[in-house]
């Protein structure tokens, strides 16, 4: 019996979603991106799963699509499923709190945009990144033309797509690509650390901070501070003063041991 394309493990309010085709180097075969596009929409449904990692299995992330099926006609050009169902990014998008990319080999092309689907980006050392839509033929459509140029400017952004040059994970944290880099064995450590940190944060609040950054990365800067207004007044409405006494002694009590640093 063959291994699943996805793996799945949930513990402590954590998901870690490992994509295990590495003989592959883990490329998005038809039938593993309907496993993650399902993934993502069952646990966008799941109360008891707050955050999200996401990596891969064996030395790549993810290599793109799979070349090898799209060129036999076996899926389809343009990512999605092909069965009616949702785009992987967008499926990604439907869960509402963090998602973590740690990012332990090779993001190419449409690896590339599932990493820039995440919410934030820890590489191991041996991480690189490409993007070569052009050279294959086929244009983005998850995102990456338009997230890899907000993210490390114009640009890095236009050297990067337009030569399909890899970018090795030093200088991806130098241009802000990724928020930090570890060794190896650190990776997902590091990223469960994160997660823990993040999910000491009500879980109403968590969901609502993404929601008001999101819905302003999409608009011009006016229209953003409009926008975080909006949204903030309708949240902040539902909270009590007794609550805000209770979060404001946990976060001095936090800072305090944060200060302290360990014993």
């Amino acid at each position: 019996m063959s291994e699943p394309v996805l793996l799945v493990e949930r513990s402590d309010g954590v998901a870690t979603l490992t994509l295990n085709r590495p003989q592959a180097m883990n490329a998005l075969s038809r039938e593993l991106r309907g496993a993650l596009s399902d993934a993502f929409l069952g646990l966008a449904g799941d109360p008891a799963v707050r955050a999200i990692i996401l990596t891969g299995a064996g030395r790549a992330f993810c290599a793109g699509l799979d070349l090898k099926e799209l060129g036999s006609g076996a899926g389809p050009i343009g990512g999605g499923r092909g069965d009616g169902g949702p785009d992987l990014v967008r499926a990604m998008a439907a869960f509402e709190g963090p998602i973590l990319g740690a990012i332990n080999g090779v993001a190419v092309t449409g690896g590339f945009d599932l990493a820039l689907a995440c919410d934030l980006l820890i590489a191991s050392s041996e991480a690189r990144f490409a993007d070569t839509h052009a050279r294959v033929g086929i244009m983005p459509g998850w995102g990456l033309s338009q997230k890899l140029s907000r993210a490390i400017g114009v640009y890095r952004a236009k050297e990067l797509s337009l030569t399909g040059n890899y970018l090795d994970a030093r200088t991806a944290e130098a241009w802000g690509l990724v928020n930090r880099v570890v060794a190896p064995g650190e990776l997902l450590p590091t990223c469960r650390a994160l997660a823990r940190d993040m999910l000491s944060v009500p879980d109403r609040a968590l969901r609502s901070y993404k929601r008001i950054i999101d819905a302003g990365f999409a608009l011009a800067f006016g229209e953003a501070l409009a926008a975080e207004r909006e949204l903030s007044g309708a949240a902040n409405r539902a909270v009590t003063a007794d609550a805000v006494e209770e979060a404001r002694l946990g976060v001095r009590a936090r800072g305090r041991d944060q200060l302290r640093g360990p014993a």
